[in-house]
Parts: C-alpha cells; sequence; structure tokens
C-alpha cells in the first residue's frame, strides 16, 4: 500500500505545478490552498502531517482549479481588505491588496471627524465600505453597485458584518454615472472612495480577471476612464467643503486623474499615491 503524502510533499508538488502555470505566488497560493482544505491558518500548517486521501485529493483538486488560473479566492470563498474578510466569487471582483493604501487614506482624512458621512462608488463586494464601518463605528457609510450579481456578495457580507458586531452600511443598487446619484447628500459627505472599473477596453488582462472576473467592473472605455469622470464629478457634488475624495486607477492614469480632478475647479491638494509595489495607484483631493 502506498503510504499517504506528507503535507510537506503535497505542497512542494503544487507549488511546482503553480509555477508551471505562471502564478504569481506559487508558494503563498499553495499554502492557502491547503490551509482551507485543512480549515486551519496557514501559518499552523505541519509539513510532517500525514494526509488521509480525501484530504489530499481535495487538496489536489483546489490546486489543479488554481493551475487553471481561476482566482485563489474564488477557490477559498475569502478576501481580506482593512482587517476583514469578505465572501466572494464568480459575479463580483475580488478585492486586492493595492487598495489597502486608499483605505488606510481615506480613514485617516476622517481621523478628526465626528460621525463621518462616508460613500463608496463601485462598491462590488462590499469590502472597502465594510472596512471602513469597521474601523469607524461611528461613521454613517453609503455604498452603491449597478452589478446585481455583486450586490448579492455584498449583501451577504454586509449581513455577516452586521452579525458580527460593526455598524450597518447602507447598500444601494444604482449607477455612478446617474447625474443624480444620492442627491439628499449633495455637500453632506466627508470622504468618498472608489475602486471603479479603469481597464482601456481591448487590453488583455491575466487569466484570473480575463476568464474569470466581471468585465463591468474592470474595463471602462477606450481610455478606461469613463467611469472615473463620473466619479470625479460625483465628489465635486457631493463632498461637503473640506471632504476628503480618493479614485483608485491604473498605474498610467495618475496624470490624468489629477487633471479630471483640477478641470472641476474646486478641488485642492490634488495628489497621486503609489501602492505596495511603488506604482502610482490612486489619486486623492479635497474640496476647497
Amino acid at each position: 500500500m502506498t503510504e499517504s503524502p506528507t503535507l510537506a510533499e503535497l505542497l512542494d508538488d503544487a507549488e511546482k505545478a503553480l509555477a508551471d502555470a505562471d502564478v504569481s505566488a506559487p508558494r503563498a497560493d499553495a499554502e492557502a490552498l491547503a490551509a482551507h482544505a485543512l480549515g486551519r491558518p496557514a501559518g499552523e500548517l505541519l509539513g510532517d502531517t500525514r494526509l488521509d486521501a480525501t484530504t489530499a485529493e481535495r487538496v489536489r483538486d483546489l490546486v489543479a482549479r488554481r493551475v487553471g488560473r481561476v482566482p485563489l479566492e474564488y477557490l477559498t470563498g475569502r478576501a481580506r481588505l482593512g482587517g476583514i474578510e469578505v465572501e466572494v466569487g464568480p459575479g463580483v471582483f475580488v478585492p486586492r491588496r493595492h487598495t489597502e493604501p486608499l483605505l488606510a487614506w481615506g480613514l485617516a482624512a476622517i481621523r478628526q471627524v465626528a460621525d463621518p458621512v462616508v460613500v463608496d462608488l463601485c462598491s462590488g463586494s462590499g469590502a472597502i465600505a465594510l472596512a471602513v464601518a469597521h474601523a469607524r463605528p461611528d461613521a454613517r457609510v453609503h455604498a452603491v453597485e449597478l452589478s446585481p450579481e455583486a450586490l448579492v456578495w455584498a449583501r451577504r457580507n454586509a449581513a455577516t458584518r452586521a452579525e458580527a458586531g460593526d455598524t450597518p452600511i447602507t447598500l444601494h443598487e444604482g449607477d455612478v454615472t446617474a447625474p443624480d446619484l444620492f442627491a439628499e447628500l449633495d455637500s453632506g459627505v466627508d470622504l468618498l472612495l472608489a475602486n471603479p472599473p479603469f481597464v482601456v477596453d481591448g487590453r488583455v488582462l491575466p487569466p484570473e480577471w480575463q476568464q474569470h472576473q466581471p468585465h463591468p467592473a474592470m474595463f471602462s472605455g477606450h481610455d478606461g476612464l469613463v467611469v472615473i469622470r463620473a466619479v470625479t464629478s460625483a465628489a465635486a457634488r457631493l463632498l461637503r467643503p473640506g471632504g476628503g475624495v480618493a479614485i483608485e486607477h491604473d498605474d498610467e492614469q495618475a496624470p490624468a486623474v489629477m487633471s479630471l480632478l483640477d478641470d472641476l475647479g474646486v478641488f485642492e491638494d490634488i495628489a497621486d499615491h503609489t501602492d505596495h509595489n511603488d506604482l502610482p495607484r490612486y489619486t486623492t483631493a479635497r474640496k476647497a
């Protein structure tokens, strides 16, 4: 009888298979999938543990799907942002580590504001809005999303976070390009955050995005700025004087986004910021 594999052996095989498939972080992904299959944190995995046949097969199946470039978070069903975990799966864009600095900037911008009003545009899974509500229980957070599929995930995540004790957010089904979006909040918002679609139409993305994640959450016209233009206009209308806006974008779009904000004539302190890879990833401003 063939001896059951150790976890270390399985992880080595998984790492090689994922590396051969050009997965960007093969060892980390292998460990994350094994941890998910075993139901324990990755930091608690012991290499000399021998796996029964059922568990070993479960790990191999997850690895095979990741080799097919299914997003890691779709396989584990989880993604993290701002100290919280949200559920994700087909039909919703996966929150990315790139967004952590934008969230941190936003929270710093309202640090001295009591009972702030916060708006999250293009909310997707609701991760940004829910992370704000988690960090600031006194905040009144509104989130808007157009996709019915994504809203299913956002509502589920909002219910989970509320059950965990976080201040509930208000979810809206709506189009951020609508000129009357949140008209009742005009000049009353302290912070507006957005991770909108910003990929240029026709650009070919890695399979995790190109084949698996919803294209409306990523692509935005011939220059990638169609939705961002609407976001900047909404910020000009919704923010109170002194209120802040932060918009995520492609690393080539910082000058264009800064110009869009400047052209509106109501913003000051316009600046671009880098992500954890030191690439220009989001632009901020304050309403004058």
